[in-house]
């Protein structure tokens, strides 16, 4: 159990050390990734930015993820939930364009300046845990097309099956917890409150 998000980010980024991870930049997806990232990135004593992705919904229940999209249109889709409920090739590719534009927008809306450049150095990119994994590897992807000469996934805490895929993803995956029973992210953190715009920008500016 964290305490809350920094805790988690500062026993992560204790973890990142004893394992010799080394990086070049550290990216975080917002928002509530950044009061992890943040100590994450002053531990290996590297740039944070941001990287966005967002869920893709299922046209009757859009909290359903049946994939995620980043806004270069990186994408990961939930082929078997695609085909279970017979989503249409049409609304599949709306979806996708909808979601990397939604992305877009989070990340003009968080960043001050220039993104920091991804081509050619090692990323280590954070969430404070991971669920289904769909923004996460839609993130993963993201960065791969940009450059990136690895990409490190770090998270506290997500289910063994997620991680594992992840792993097929990344170059390495480094979680602080893979707990069998899990529900949601927030069953792990005794403090799980929404990081507000303002904090997330703080969280950049530090």
């Amino acid at each position: 159990m964290f305490d809350d998000r920094t805790d988690a980010g500062e026993q992560l980024a204790t973890r990142l050390r004893e394992e010799d991870v080394e990086a070049d930049l550290v990216v975080g997806i917002p928002r509530g990734a950044l009061p992890v990232a943040r100590p994450v990135a002053d531990a290996l004593d590297v740039p944070l930015d941001i990287v966005a992705a967002k869920k893709m919904g299922a046209p009757d229940n859009p909290e359903y993820a049946i994939g995620a999209a980043a806004p270069d249109g990186s994408a990961w889709l939930n082929e078997d939930a695609i085909d279970r409920l017979g989503v249409s090739e049409e609304y599949v590719d709306a979806e996708r364009e909808r979601a990397a534009d939604t992305a877009r927008e989070k990340e003009e809306t968080y960043r001050e300046g220039e993104p920091e450049p991804v081509a050619g150095r090692r990323v280590v990119i954070v969430d404070d845990g991971v669920a289904t994994g769909a923004t996460m590897t839609a993130s993963v992807r993201r960065l791969r097309n940009a450059g990136a000469d690895s990409v490190v996934v770090a998270v506290p805490v997500g289910p063994p099956r997620t991680l594992d895929r992840l792993r097929g993803e990344a170059d390495a995956v480094v979680a602080l917890q893979e707990p069998e029973r899990f529900q949601a992210v927030g069953q792990f953190y005794r403090s799980f409150g929404q990081v507000s715009d303002e904090e997330a920008r703080a969280y950049l500016r530090d």
